[in-house]
């Protein structure tokens, strides 16, 4: 069995990714039209499906993106800052690209993969071993343009948008998707701490969604991440990127959070999104802040590990 046909089948050039079809969805709107008026015409798109007109659902997409930041609610902290100004919570203002390379190590179906990593996280993970970038102001500004560039020339089979966190420079991966021409799927590295508008701007864009689903309650994302209403966040928008795209979630198991995390999350796989590929991270070791948290002080034990992929197996999860 294949297991990610829509990727495969765009891949082997029998099908459009998402992206390039969105380009051909006539949308009538006005910039002069506010933002509710803008998303009923979003949410009502195929009113206009067989009209001939000169704006699309990717434009209309990428337009409510740029209003969206001059008071940002992309992530679910909904900060309200006028980013065009200043840095939301994020600590993203204009978007910032700390690397971009030809990736090796991700998952072997994803390899190998055109990765653009952002400076800026919408989480604070006292245990990010990307604390480098999410944490610190790094990076450069690329020009849209010349970023479509490489992605039209560069051998990847796929892009992929990371971080830190992709969320909060959308409005940027439209602006660049804008002057790419290539049928390439496009995947969404993300914390999926996402609003719920942002979950509707990534529909028909993104082909792939690889996710984090870090914690299985809210206190601990709230100790160790320094965010509120995890669970219900989370769990909400994996439900949604499933009906969206095809899914991989990735689980970093933390030492001393088998029951409390590990285990509710595989549970919650299976009972609501039983399709979706798992990936059960082993590779934890303490990084950034860790050591100051007595729990997470140290590396994954087998045992930690081996008892969430069991439990995984047990709920039929399709583990990669």
């Amino acid at each position: 069995m294949i297991k990610l046909p829509c990727y495969t089948a765009i891949l082997e050039g029998q099908q459009k990714s998402n992206y390039l079809t969105c380009k051909n969805i006539p949308v009538d709107f006005k910039e002069d039209d506010n933002l509710g008026t803008l998303w009923k015409r979003h949410d009502n798109f195929h009113d206009d499906y067989h009209k001939k007109i000169d704006t699309s659902l990717f434009n209309l997409k990428k337009f409510i993106s740029e209003k969206i930041i001059y008071e940002c609610h992309l992530c679910e902290k909904r900060c309200g800052t006028d980013r065009t100004k200043m840095k939301g919570e994020c600590g993203v203002s204009q978007s910032q690209i700390a690397s971009e390379f030809l990736h090796y190590g991700e998952e072997q179906v994803l390899v190998p993969s055109y990765t653009i990593f952002f400076q800026g996280c919408t989480f604070i993970c006292v245990f990010c071993q990307n604390w480098d970038i999410s944490q610190q102001i790094c990076g450069r500004y690329i020009e849209p343009e010349k970023l479509a560039q490489k992605i039209e020339t560069t051998g990847g089979i796929n892009v992929n948008w990371v971080g830190g966190e992709p969320t909060p420079n959308i409005p940027y991966i439209f602006q660049v998707l804008k002057h790419c021409k290539r049928n390439i799927p496009q995947v969404w590295n993300s914390n999926m701490f996402c609003s719920h508008e942002t979950m509707k701007l990534l529909d028909n864009i993104i082909d792939v969604y690889l996710t984090d689903f870090k914690f299985g309650n809210n206190n601990c994302a709230k100790r160790l991440s320094g965010v509120d209403n995890y669970w219900e966040i989370i769990s909400r928008n994996h439900l949604i990127a499933y009906g969206q795209g095809e899914i991989i979630v990735r689980h970093l198991v933390l030492p001393n959070h088998i029951d409390c995390c590990s285990l509710p999350v595989m549970d919650w796989i299976a009972d609501n999104i039983p399709n979706a590929l798992v990936n059960i991270m082993a590779q934890y070791r303490p990084c950034y802040k860790a050591n100051k948290y007595e729990d997470i002080s140290r590396p994954v034990s087998r045992e930690e590990s081996q008892r969430v992929v069991d439990h995984g197996k047990e709920r039929g999860l399709n583990l990669i």
